[in-house]
C-alpha cells in the first residue's frame, strides 16, 4: 500500500541521516523502539510493546540488543518489583539528540521539495487519519502529537 511503502521510505531515510551521523549499528527495526522511548518517560517492556505492535520475544529481543549497544537501561520499577522501565543511558541521550536533529532535517528536505503549505495539509492529513482510525487510542493527546 501506499502508506507502507511512505514509511519504509521515511524510514530508510531517517535510518540513512543517524548513519551519517555515527549511529551505524541500529537496524530499521530498532528505530521504532528507540523513538518510542525517546518520546515516553520510562516507558514499561509491555508498554512499549504495545505501541510498537510488537510481541514480547520480539520486544525482548531488541530491547536485549539496544541495551548491549549502549543505548538503553532497565530499571526496576519501585511500584511493581516485577516490571522494568526503560530508559535512555548517556549515549542514548546524545542519539535521542541526534534523532530530533535528522527529523528536522528529513522535514526541512520535504518542505523544500513540496512546500510549507503543502507539507502542512499532508500533515493534517495524517493526523486526521490517525484520530478517525482509532490508532491514536492507548496515547496521550501529547504522545499523538509527538509520533507525527
Amino acid at each position: 500500500s501506499l502508506l507502507k511503502k511512505i514509511y519504509r521510505q521515511y524510514s530508510n531515510e531517517l535510518l540513512s541521516t543517524l548513519q551519517r551521523r555515527g549511529f551505524t549499528d541500529l537496524r530499521p527495526s530498532f528505530l521504532e523502539v528507540l523513538l518510542f522511548v525517546c518520546e515516553s518517560d520510562g516507558p514499561s517492556i509491555k508498554e512499549i510493546g504495545v505501541a510498537c505492535g510488537l510481541k514480547k520475544q520480539t520486544m525482548t529481543s531488541h530491547l536485549n540488543e539496544l541495551e548491549k549497544r549502549g543505548y538503553l537501561q532497565r530499571h526496576v520499577n519501585e511500584k511493581d518489583k516485577r516490571e522494568q522501565n526503560i530508559f535512555l543511558t548517556a549515549y542514548g541521550e546524545r542519539f535521542k539528540l541526534s534523532l530530533m536533529e535528522s527529523i528536522s532535517e528529513l522535514e526541512r528536505m520535504y518542505s523544500e521539495r513540496l512546500g510549507d503549505v503543502a507539507l502542512d495539509r499532508v500533515e493534517h492529513l495524517l493526523r486526521h487519519f490517525f484520530e478517525k482510525t482509532g490508532l491514536n487510542e492507548g496515547f496521550s493527546e501529547g504522545e499523538q502529537l509527538s509520533i507525527l
